[in-house]
């Protein structure tokens, strides 16, 4: 081999090493986003609120692949679920507005939701063949059966927290 061709695959699998290295910390981290709000002092008589946030980027996980069940033609989970996981970004709210506990006095109420992890499951379906396993009593021949079909449901977990300040 040429040593420019080596040269070539060198900087290739580097360049493809650094890129999967890279993939996962960008992946897990969230958009921050800051809301423009400012454009409401024109129309309401009090100062804007701040309100900065972020769009969560979801990682999919491995998905819970068709299984073989003893007795049916079809495998379960035909649509296998797929599971994601994703942190949502910190949430914070802050509002101006006249201090509760001293009259005329500026005051902030601050409105903040942590960062929690989140797990989400996508929908899956499972199908069940209209013919059934081939029987000993019909000299092996399959019997004629309901069909089956079951959707299995999404699912959400995570624990929110928030925080509600007056200063």
């Amino acid at each position: 081999m040429k040593s420019t061709t080596r040269a070539s695959l060198t900087a290739l699998m580097a360049c493809m090493a650094s890129a999967v290295a890279a993939a996962p910390a960008a992946a897990a981290a969230s958009v921050p986003v800051t809301l423009p709000l400012e454009s409401l002092e024109t129309v309401l008589p009090l100062e804007a609120p701040g309100l900065s946030t972020g769009v969560p980027v979801p990682v999919p996980g491995a998905p819970d692949g068709p299984r073989h069940v003893t007795g049916r033609m079809l495998p379960q989970r035909v649509l296998p679920q797929v599971p994601f996981t994703s942190g949502l970004p910190r949430t914070a709210l802050e509002v101006p507005l006249e201090s509760p506990l001293v009259e005329g006095a500026p005051g902030l109420a601050r409105a903040a939701v942590e960062a929690p992890d989140t797990r989400l499951t996508t929908p899956g379906a499972s199908l069940g063949a209209p013919l059934s396993a081939p029987r000993p009593e019909l000299f092996g021949q399959p019997e004629p059966v309901l069909p089956e079909a079951a959707l299995l449901t999404p699912a959400l977990a995570g624990t929110p927290a928030a925080d509600l300040a007056l200063h």
